[in-house]
Protein backbone atom coordinates (compact mmCIF):
# COMPACT_ATOMS: atom_id res chain seq x y z
CA UNK A 1 0.00 0.00 0.00
CA UNK A 2 1.13 3.40 -0.98
CA UNK A 3 1.68 6.55 0.97
CA UNK A 4 -0.03 9.96 0.90
CA UNK A 5 2.11 13.05 0.73
CA UNK A 6 0.05 16.57 1.57
CA UNK A 7 1.77 19.60 1.05
CA UNK A 8 0.78 22.61 2.01
CA UNK A 9 -0.41 24.55 4.78
CA UNK A 10 -0.95 23.32 8.68
CA UNK A 11 -2.24 26.26 10.80
CA UNK A 12 -4.33 26.60 13.82
CA UNK A 13 -7.92 27.02 13.37
CA UNK A 14 -9.53 29.08 16.41
CA UNK A 15 -13.40 27.64 16.43
CA UNK A 16 -15.84 29.93 17.92
CA UNK A 17 -17.74 28.82 21.08
CA UNK A 18 -20.14 30.82 19.92
CA UNK A 19 -22.61 29.71 16.78
CA UNK A 20 -24.54 32.36 14.42
CA UNK A 21 -22.52 35.67 15.17
CA UNK A 22 -20.28 37.17 13.16
CA UNK A 23 -16.64 36.89 14.18
CA UNK A 24 -16.19 40.39 15.09
CA UNK A 25 -18.84 39.20 17.85
CA UNK A 26 -17.12 36.67 18.91
CA UNK A 27 -16.17 36.31 22.56
CA UNK A 28 -14.29 33.24 23.00
CA UNK A 29 -12.63 30.19 20.90
CA UNK A 30 -11.32 27.18 21.08
CA UNK A 31 -8.10 26.55 19.10
CA UNK A 32 -7.81 22.63 16.90
CA UNK A 33 -5.46 21.85 13.95
CA UNK A 34 -6.11 22.72 10.65
CA UNK A 35 -4.94 23.19 7.44
CA UNK A 36 -6.41 21.40 4.14
CA UNK A 37 -3.75 19.18 3.44
CA UNK A 38 -3.00 18.51 7.06
CA UNK A 39 -6.33 17.82 7.57
CA UNK A 40 -6.45 15.24 4.33
CA UNK A 41 -3.23 13.65 5.50
CA UNK A 42 -4.84 12.91 9.07
CA UNK A 43 -8.44 11.09 7.60
CA UNK A 44 -5.85 8.82 5.87
CA UNK A 45 -3.78 7.98 8.45
CA UNK A 46 -6.91 8.24 11.09
CA UNK A 47 -8.36 5.57 8.28
CA UNK A 48 -5.68 3.02 8.48
CA UNK A 49 -3.12 4.49 5.60
CA UNK A 50 0.29 6.07 5.52
CA UNK A 51 0.16 9.87 5.68
CA UNK A 52 3.04 12.23 5.35
CA UNK A 53 3.32 15.95 5.76
CA UNK A 54 5.33 18.46 3.51
CA UNK A 55 5.38 21.54 5.05
CA UNK A 56 7.42 24.27 7.35
CA UNK A 57 6.00 25.67 10.94
CA UNK A 58 7.39 28.23 13.26
CA UNK A 59 10.13 27.95 15.93
CA UNK A 60 7.10 28.88 18.40
CA UNK A 61 4.37 27.00 20.67
CA UNK A 62 1.76 27.14 17.96
CA UNK A 63 4.37 25.25 16.00
CA UNK A 64 5.02 22.33 18.56
CA UNK A 65 1.33 21.92 18.96
CA UNK A 66 0.52 21.53 15.49
CA UNK A 67 3.41 18.89 15.47
CA UNK A 68 2.27 16.85 18.61
CA UNK A 69 -1.29 17.15 16.63
CA UNK A 70 0.00 15.88 13.79
CA UNK A 71 1.82 12.70 15.07
CA UNK A 72 -1.01 11.56 17.60
CA UNK A 73 -3.10 11.12 14.29
CA UNK A 74 -0.45 9.13 13.00
CA UNK A 75 0.96 11.44 10.43
CA UNK A 76 4.96 11.00 9.64
CA UNK A 77 6.53 14.53 10.34
CA UNK A 78 9.74 13.39 9.00
CA UNK A 79 9.58 16.01 6.23
CA UNK A 80 8.49 19.35 8.33
CA UNK A 81 10.78 21.75 8.57
CA UNK A 82 11.00 24.51 11.47
CA UNK A 83 11.76 27.99 11.07
CA UNK A 84 12.35 31.42 12.89
CA UNK A 85 11.83 33.62 9.60
CA UNK A 86 8.30 33.47 10.59
CA UNK A 87 5.24 32.53 12.61
CA UNK A 88 2.81 29.52 12.41
CA UNK A 89 -0.16 30.42 10.59
CA UNK A 90 -3.78 31.11 12.30
CA UNK A 91 -6.93 30.91 11.15
CA UNK A 92 -9.79 32.66 13.20
CA UNK A 93 -13.38 30.78 11.92
CA UNK A 94 -16.70 32.60 12.48
CA UNK A 95 -19.53 29.54 12.15
CA UNK A 96 -23.21 30.12 11.53
CA UNK A 97 -26.21 28.66 12.76
CA UNK A 98 -25.97 25.49 10.09
CA UNK A 99 -22.33 25.13 10.94
CA UNK A 100 -21.07 26.91 7.74
CA UNK A 101 -17.73 28.75 8.09
CA UNK A 102 -16.17 32.56 7.83
CA UNK A 103 -12.56 33.13 7.50
CA UNK A 104 -9.86 35.07 9.01
CA UNK A 105 -6.40 34.49 8.15
CA UNK A 106 -3.44 35.46 9.87
CA UNK A 107 -0.07 35.17 7.62
CA UNK A 108 2.69 37.89 6.17
CA UNK A 109 3.93 35.42 5.85
CA UNK A 110 3.54 32.14 7.43
CA UNK A 111 5.90 29.72 7.80
CA UNK A 112 4.39 27.45 5.41
CA UNK A 113 5.28 29.37 2.76
CA UNK A 114 8.81 29.82 3.55
CA UNK A 115 9.13 25.98 2.32
CA UNK A 116 11.88 26.02 -0.30
CA UNK A 117 12.26 23.67 -3.25
CA UNK A 118 15.47 22.45 -2.15
CA UNK A 119 13.53 21.28 1.17
CA UNK A 120 11.73 18.38 -1.11
CA UNK A 121 13.65 15.34 -1.40
CA UNK A 122 12.13 13.73 -4.58
CA UNK A 123 14.04 10.28 -3.47
CA UNK A 124 10.87 9.88 -0.81
CA UNK A 125 8.39 9.50 -3.35
CA UNK A 126 7.33 6.29 -4.81
CA UNK A 127 5.17 4.61 -7.93
CA UNK A 128 2.36 3.70 -5.22
CA UNK A 129 2.33 7.18 -3.62
CA UNK A 130 -0.44 10.21 -3.67
CA UNK A 131 0.46 14.04 -3.44
CA UNK A 132 -2.36 16.01 -2.52
CA UNK A 133 -2.35 19.99 -2.74
CA UNK A 134 -4.71 22.71 -2.56
CA UNK A 135 -4.90 26.25 -3.54
CA UNK A 136 -4.18 28.23 -0.23
CA UNK A 137 -0.18 27.61 -0.32
CA UNK A 138 -0.01 29.05 -4.20
CA UNK A 139 0.21 32.18 -3.60
CA UNK A 140 3.66 33.49 -5.46
CA UNK A 141 6.61 32.28 -2.49
CA UNK A 142 8.91 29.93 -1.95
CA UNK A 143 5.89 27.14 -1.39
CA UNK A 144 4.41 27.45 -4.80
CA UNK A 145 8.13 26.32 -6.23
CA UNK A 146 8.17 23.29 -3.90
CA UNK A 147 4.75 22.35 -4.52
CA UNK A 148 5.92 21.96 -8.43
CA UNK A 149 8.88 20.20 -7.45
CA UNK A 150 7.05 17.78 -5.71
CA UNK A 151 4.56 17.30 -8.31
CA UNK A 152 7.30 16.68 -11.10
CA UNK A 153 8.71 14.50 -8.74
CA UNK A 154 5.39 11.92 -8.33
CA UNK A 155 4.93 12.27 -11.76
CA UNK A 156 7.39 11.03 -12.68
CA UNK A 157 7.97 7.88 -10.30
CA UNK A 158 4.18 6.68 -11.52
CA UNK A 159 2.65 8.08 -8.62
CA UNK A 160 -0.91 9.99 -8.70
CA UNK A 161 -1.44 13.53 -7.86
CA UNK A 162 -4.74 15.03 -6.58
CA UNK A 163 -5.85 18.65 -6.73
CA UNK A 164 -8.70 20.00 -4.49
CA UNK A 165 -8.62 23.89 -5.08
CA UNK A 166 -10.14 24.68 -2.01
CA UNK A 167 -10.88 28.86 -2.53
CA UNK A 168 -9.87 31.01 -0.06
CA UNK A 169 -10.45 34.41 -1.80
CA UNK A 170 -9.28 36.54 1.47
CA UNK A 171 -5.62 35.29 1.00
CA UNK A 172 -4.94 36.52 -2.24
CA UNK A 173 -4.35 39.94 -4.05
CA UNK A 174 -7.17 38.99 -6.42
CA UNK A 175 -9.56 36.77 -7.09
CA UNK A 176 -8.42 36.61 -11.01
CA UNK A 177 -4.60 35.96 -9.71
CA UNK A 178 -6.15 32.73 -7.83
CA UNK A 179 -8.38 32.10 -10.68
CA UNK A 180 -5.54 32.48 -12.62
CA UNK A 181 -3.08 29.89 -10.51
CA UNK A 182 -5.64 27.49 -9.76
CA UNK A 183 -6.23 27.04 -13.75
CA UNK A 184 -2.22 27.01 -14.27
CA UNK A 185 -2.01 23.87 -11.47
CA UNK A 186 -5.16 22.10 -13.00
CA UNK A 187 -3.54 20.45 -16.31
CA UNK A 188 -0.94 18.87 -14.00
CA UNK A 189 -3.07 16.68 -11.46
CA UNK A 190 -4.88 13.65 -11.78
CA UNK A 191 -7.73 13.63 -9.49
CA UNK A 192 -9.07 17.22 -9.33
CA UNK A 193 -12.10 17.38 -6.09
CA UNK A 194 -14.24 20.70 -6.84
CA UNK A 195 -16.98 21.87 -4.81
CA UNK A 196 -20.51 23.47 -6.51
CA UNK A 197 -19.71 26.52 -4.86
CA UNK A 198 -16.26 26.46 -6.75
CA UNK A 199 -17.20 25.21 -10.15
CA UNK A 200 -18.43 28.18 -11.37
CA UNK A 201 -15.55 30.71 -10.31
CA UNK A 202 -12.94 28.38 -10.80
CA UNK A 203 -13.93 27.21 -14.86
CA UNK A 204 -15.37 30.92 -15.44
CA UNK A 205 -18.24 28.42 -17.35
CA UNK A 206 -22.19 28.71 -16.01
CA UNK A 207 -23.40 25.55 -16.86
CA UNK A 208 -22.63 22.39 -14.94
CA UNK A 209 -21.79 20.07 -17.16
CA UNK A 210 -20.06 21.97 -19.67
CA UNK A 211 -17.95 22.99 -16.81
CA UNK A 212 -17.03 19.71 -15.60
CA UNK A 213 -16.19 18.46 -18.99
CA UNK A 214 -13.70 21.61 -18.89
CA UNK A 215 -11.59 20.07 -16.08
CA UNK A 216 -11.04 17.21 -18.27
CA UNK A 217 -7.69 18.75 -19.53
CA UNK A 218 -3.85 18.00 -19.16
CA UNK A 219 -3.23 15.10 -17.16
CA UNK A 220 -7.00 14.93 -15.52
CA UNK A 221 -8.68 11.56 -15.43
CA UNK A 222 -11.11 12.19 -12.59
CA UNK A 223 -12.94 14.77 -11.28
CA UNK A 224 -14.91 15.11 -7.90
CA UNK A 225 -17.72 17.34 -8.21
CA UNK A 226 -18.65 17.71 -4.47
CA UNK A 227 -22.11 19.20 -3.26
CA UNK A 228 -22.11 19.40 0.62
CA UNK A 229 -25.25 17.12 2.18
CA UNK A 230 -26.30 16.51 -1.12
CA UNK A 231 -23.40 14.64 -1.93
CA UNK A 232 -21.05 13.97 -4.59
CA UNK A 233 -20.65 12.90 -8.19
CA UNK A 234 -17.16 11.32 -9.21
CA UNK A 235 -16.40 11.45 -12.85
CA UNK A 236 -14.18 9.38 -15.18
CA UNK A 237 -15.12 11.26 -18.39
CA UNK A 238 -17.83 14.20 -19.24
CA UNK A 239 -20.04 11.40 -19.83
CA UNK A 240 -19.55 9.06 -17.28
CA UNK A 241 -20.03 9.50 -13.44
CA UNK A 242 -21.09 7.86 -10.30
CA UNK A 243 -23.23 9.83 -8.12
CA UNK A 244 -23.03 9.18 -3.93
CA UNK A 245 -25.95 10.77 -1.65
CA UNK A 246 -25.37 12.38 1.29
CA UNK A 247 -25.81 10.88 4.85
CA UNK A 248 -28.09 12.43 7.40
CA UNK A 249 -26.25 13.34 10.66
CA UNK A 250 -26.41 16.55 13.33
CA UNK A 251 -24.21 18.85 11.69
CA UNK A 252 -22.30 20.69 14.34
CA UNK A 253 -19.15 22.16 12.49
CA UNK A 254 -18.56 21.57 8.69
CA UNK A 255 -14.45 22.65 9.24
CA UNK A 256 -12.45 20.01 7.47
CA UNK A 257 -15.21 18.13 5.78
CA UNK A 258 -14.39 17.88 2.21
CA UNK A 259 -10.84 17.63 3.39
CA UNK A 260 -12.47 14.31 5.34
CA UNK A 261 -14.08 13.27 1.92
CA UNK A 262 -10.97 13.80 -0.12
CA UNK A 263 -9.16 11.52 2.70
CA UNK A 264 -11.93 8.93 2.67
CA UNK A 265 -11.43 9.32 -1.29
CA UNK A 266 -7.81 9.07 -1.55
CA UNK A 267 -7.33 6.22 1.40
CA UNK A 268 -9.70 4.08 -0.87
CA UNK A 269 -7.56 4.31 -3.99
CA UNK A 270 -4.43 3.30 -2.12
CA UNK A 271 -6.01 0.94 -0.09
CA UNK A 272 -6.58 -0.54 -4.06
CA UNK A 273 -3.13 -0.08 -5.03
CA UNK A 274 -4.37 2.81 -7.80
CA UNK A 275 -1.32 4.37 -9.69
CA UNK A 276 -1.69 6.42 -12.93
CA UNK A 277 -1.83 3.31 -15.49
CA UNK A 278 -4.73 1.77 -13.17
CA UNK A 279 -6.82 4.83 -11.91
CA UNK A 280 -9.53 4.67 -14.25
CA UNK A 281 -10.05 0.84 -13.90
CA UNK A 282 -10.16 0.93 -10.38
CA UNK A 283 -12.99 4.02 -10.80
CA UNK A 284 -14.36 1.73 -12.58
CA UNK A 285 -14.55 -1.25 -10.23
CA UNK A 286 -15.11 0.21 -7.18
CA UNK A 287 -16.43 3.90 -7.92
CA UNK A 288 -19.89 3.40 -5.90
CA UNK A 289 -17.86 2.06 -3.02
CA UNK A 290 -15.25 4.76 -2.44
CA UNK A 291 -17.39 7.31 -3.07
CA UNK A 292 -19.58 5.64 -0.59
CA UNK A 293 -16.77 6.04 1.87
CA UNK A 294 -15.12 9.59 0.99
CA UNK A 295 -19.18 11.16 1.66
CA UNK A 296 -19.53 9.08 5.57
CA UNK A 297 -16.11 10.61 5.82
CA UNK A 298 -17.06 13.83 5.32
CA UNK A 299 -20.61 13.36 6.87
CA UNK A 300 -19.26 12.12 10.10
CA UNK A 301 -16.69 14.85 10.69
CA UNK A 302 -19.10 17.66 10.61
CA UNK A 303 -20.64 16.18 13.89
CA UNK A 304 -17.85 17.46 15.98
CA UNK A 305 -15.62 20.24 16.29
CA UNK A 306 -12.51 21.16 14.33
CA UNK A 307 -11.22 19.30 11.45
CA UNK A 308 -8.14 16.91 13.10
CA UNK A 309 -10.09 16.55 16.28
CA UNK A 310 -13.62 15.65 14.63
CA UNK A 311 -12.20 13.00 12.23
CA UNK A 312 -14.32 9.60 12.93
CA UNK A 313 -12.20 6.18 12.65
CA UNK A 314 -12.27 3.80 10.07
CA UNK A 315 -15.51 1.36 11.92
CA UNK A 316 -17.33 4.76 12.74
CA UNK A 317 -17.67 4.95 8.47
CA UNK A 318 -18.03 1.82 8.17
CA UNK A 319 -21.02 1.67 10.65
CA UNK A 320 -22.70 4.62 9.27
CA UNK A 321 -22.59 3.39 6.11
CA UNK A 322 -24.07 0.03 7.02
CA UNK A 323 -26.76 1.57 9.05
CA UNK A 324 -27.73 3.68 6.47
CA UNK A 325 -27.91 0.65 4.08
CA UNK A 326 -30.02 -1.02 6.12
CA UNK A 327 -32.45 1.62 6.52
CA UNK A 328 -32.46 2.37 2.94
Amino acid sequence: MGQLYAIGEVLIDFIPLQKGRPLKDVVSFERAAGGAPANVAAAVSKFGGKASMLTKLGVDSFGDYLLEQLEAAGVNTDHVKRTKEANTGLAFVSLREDGERDFSFYRNPSADLLLSPNEVDPAIFSSNDILHFCSVDLVDSPMKQAHLKAIEAVKDKGGLVSFDPNVRLPLWDSAEKCKETIQAFLPIAHIVKISDEELEFVTGILDMEEAIASLFTGDVKVVIYTRGKDGAELYVSPDTKYVGSGFSVNVQDTTGAGDAFVGGFLYQLLEKGAVQDNLTDIIHAHGQEILRFANASGAMTTMGKGAIPALPSRAMIENLIKTNLTRG
